[in-house]
């Protein structure tokens, strides 16, 4: 949810997803497995009802893997107080942790995971923070992560020969890791990221919180890594969030 300063970006200033050195799952290439599932004749079809239950599963696979900060550590005291409030976003129940790794990343999951990484903590001030998980709720609440999950999940049965036949949870160890590295290192495209942003926008000021924490963070972020490693931060991307700020729309 890098390698050192790699991938499980959220897609925030152009942020988004990059993988961890030591995250769950690495270097899958999910377009190449759902061309192979197409070709082998794979006409499988997942419910959002299904997609969110995998998200359950993925996410407490993701959490098994990683290192997550305990309730008295410093940087899940830090997140409580950050996401204080937050419990319930645009009608979707959310749960929050952070990852003790150096990376400078985050993500959200379709059943409202939300998970983020110590280095970015770091790095950043407590409303960047929340521009950045604005604007993962955002990939999730406009369809995206959801349709990179559906993606994985599709593409790892038809890769593996298993039928998914209407069924959630029991997924092998490979699958589960699938489904969690299509949201951490999720590739999206310059539409999706723009809307991200505006949702991010629209979820900072809904909660009254400072929306140039979104532009400020842009201007920090390191460009040969980190969270613009898979999404290099753009300068228009910068400039549509200030016009958004100006506008107050």
């Amino acid at each position: 949810m890098f390698n050192k300063h790699a991938p499980l970006l959220l897609a925030f200033a152009a942020l988004c997803c990059g993988a961890a050195t030591n995250s769950p799952a690495a270097g899958i290439d999910f377009e190449k497995l759902m061309g192979a599932g197409a070709k082998a004749g794979k006409a499988l079809t997942l419910t959002d009802s299904e997609v969110v239950a995998s998200a359950n599963d993925a996410c407490a696979y993701s959490d098994k893997e990683n290192k997550v900060a305990p309730a008295d550590d410093k940087y899940a005291v830090r997140l409580a107080k950050i996401v204080q409030g937050l419990d319930n976003e645009d009608g979707m129940k959310l749960s929050f942790k952070a990852y003790l790794t150096p990376d400078i990343n985050a993500f959200a999951m379709a059943n409202g995971c939300v998970r983020v990484f110590s280095g970015l903590m770091d790095m950043a001030s407590d409303d960047e923070i929340r521009g950045v998980i604005g604007h993962e709720i955002g990939h999730v609440k406009l369809g995206h992560s959801k349709a990179k999950q559906r993606a994985a999940l599709l593409a790892s049965a038809a890769r593996d020969g298993v039928a998914l036949s209407g069924k959630v949870g029991g997924y092998a160890k490979g699958q589960l890791g699938d489904i969690a590295e299509s949201v951490i290192n999720a590739q999206f495209s310059q539409k999706e990221e723009s809307a991200a942003d505006a949702y991010g926008y629209r979820f900072m000021v809904r909660h009254k919180y400072d929306p140039n924490a979104m532009v400020t963070l842009f201007r920090k972020i390191p460009s040969d890594g980190g969270l613009t490693s898979s999404h290099p931060a753009s300068t228009e991307r910068t400039k549509r969030v200030e016009q958004l700020i100006r506008k107050g729309s």
